[in-house]
């Protein structure tokens, strides 16, 4: 297993990914031909250095990702906090340790760069990834919040 910063010809496989659970199946749009605003997005996070895409690749397929991304604050002195995003492991990966090694890649590089904090979501429709999460070491701390824009 190999974890690495992801590339514009990695994005179907990314959003096949993103849309192999009973909600991103909902909001995502797979294929060999995905929409433009995947990749309008994707150059988006690539230009920015406070954010990356990051690849785990099995045997040469990429078999599990994540959105990491830094976030400059003023609370915790000043610190920058890591939010890890849009984490999914292939459905044939799970239950091997992918997951977990993804996050704690993650989590030193959060800790590499100085971090207080790595904080993430997980919609309460997932409760094996609350379980999991859990098991690895984050706590439910606070209530998230949305408010989603039409």
């Amino acid at each position: 297993m190999t974890f690495r910063e992801a590339t514009a010809d990695d994005l179907p496989q990314i959003v096949r990914l993103l849309a192999d659970d009973p909600l991103g199946a909902t909001r995502e749009t797979p294929g060999d031909e995905i929409p433009d605003a995947y990749f309008t997005a994707f150059t988006a996070i690539e230009k920015d250095p406070n954010n990356s895409v990051i690849v785990a690749e099995v045997a040469g397929e990429i078999a599990g990702t994540l959105q990491l991304t830094f976030i400059p604050g003023l609370t915790y002195t000043g610190s920058e906090r890591a939010q890890i995003e849009g984490v999914r492991v292939a459905a044939s990966q799970r239950g091997r340790g992918l997951g977990q090694d993804l996050i704690n890649f993650a989590i030193d590089r959060a800790r590499a760069r100085g971090c207080r904090v790595v904080q993430l979501t997980t919609d309460r429709q997932r409760p094996d990834a609350v379980r999991f999460y859990q098991k690895i070491g984050f706590r439910p701390s606070h209530m998230g919040m949305k408010y989603h824009l039409t």
